[in-house]
């Protein structure tokens, strides 16, 4: 069996996360060996997409492992029909964005449409978004044919990812969102892409829409961490999009992603009652409205009574 064929053996259910915290008591920030060495240990690393400064925190203060600048914030919050708008103009400010509101948070960024179809692109925005947004790595998407790419941004020293299965930058060629390697050859070509990005130096990479028996077995052959979603429990970590999960984009909801909250409703029950209240004259009340002393009261309006009769 050759060096890439090896398999690593996860540590056992009941590992612990490495998680570390400073001397304020805050966390750490996961670091790229941790990443790496995740692959040996078992620990399931939790990566979730946020698009803004507000979802950030609650990644921060949930403990999330890695925050991802995703390309989908272009339809999350920007409500277009694809990620295909998405410029790294719009994607540096809401890194700015993210990386203030998870300032201890491990930040992957995702890097837009476009904006890697050549090395000397690739390099200029990557580190755009190094120093603009305060990434801690970029996520191209691509395997065997952006390899040179990958392989250019980790020799300039920046930590690189990938992403291959459903690539939605490539959405127009699939014909839509439809689930990749279905077929021994179709999984054969996804390993290829995987073993491709770990010879260009990446250190993970993600499944999005493979089977899940594929995602495990191809994951199996690896050196690097692999994320997925709509991959399995096989891949040595998961994510999601924030919005998806809290039930706050609701334009259409993914097979591979659960709800874990309902906020949309919660929402718009609290602003229905917002819009009753505010209807009927209820709100605001005394407890929610500033108070003034009395006698200063009765010297203003006595001032604009006087007014009024000049």
């Amino acid at each position: 069996m050759s060096t890439r064929e090896t398999t690593h053996k996860p540590a056992s259910a009941g590992s612990k996360p490495m998680e570390t915290k400073k001397a304020d008591g805050k966390r750490e920030k996961r670091t790229i060996t941790e990443i790496r060495e995740s692959k040996k240990t078992g620990e399931k690393m939790v990566y979730m997409s946020v698009p803004d400064y507000t979802s950030a925190q609650w990644a921060e203060m949930a403990g999330v492992d890695v925050a991802v600048l995703g390309d989908s914030l272009a339809m999350i919050a920007h409500g277009h029909r694809n990620t295909v708008p998405a410029t790294m103009d719009m994607m540096v400010m809401h890194g700015q964005a993210v990386r203030r509101g998870a300032p201890n948070t491990f930040l992957l960024g995702c890097m837009p449409y476009q904006s890697y179809n050549t090395v000397d692109r690739a390099l200029v925005n990557a580190t755009r978004f190094m120093q603009e947004s305060l990434c801690d790595a970029v996520k191209p998407q691509g395997g065997k044919s952006q390899a040179h790419i990958l392989r250019a941004l980790v020799d300039a020293g920046i930590p690189t990812a990938s992403h291959i299965g459903l690539t939605p930058h490539t959405i127009a060629m699939f014909g839509g969102f439809k689930i990749q390697g279905r077929t021994a050859e179709a999984a054969m070509k996804i390993l290829e892409d995987a073993l491709a990005i770990e010879d260009a130096g990446c250190f993970m990479l993600e499944f999005e829409a493979v089977p899940a028996k594929i995602a495990k077995l191809i994951s199996e052959q690896l050196t690097i961490p692999t994320i997925g979603i709509g991959a399995g429990v096989g891949c040595d970590g998961q994510i999601l999009l924030c919005y998806d999960l809290l039930g706050v984009f609701t334009d259409f909801k993914p097979k591979f992603t659960k709800r874990f909250a309902k906020l949309t409703e919660v929402a718009v029950t609290g602003i229905r009652q917002y819009v009753k209240e505010v209807k009927e004259g209820s709100f605001p009340d005394d407890e929610h409205s500033y108070t003034v002393n009395e006698p200063e009261y009765e010297k203003f309006a006595a001032m604009v009574a006087k007014r009024r009769q000049v």
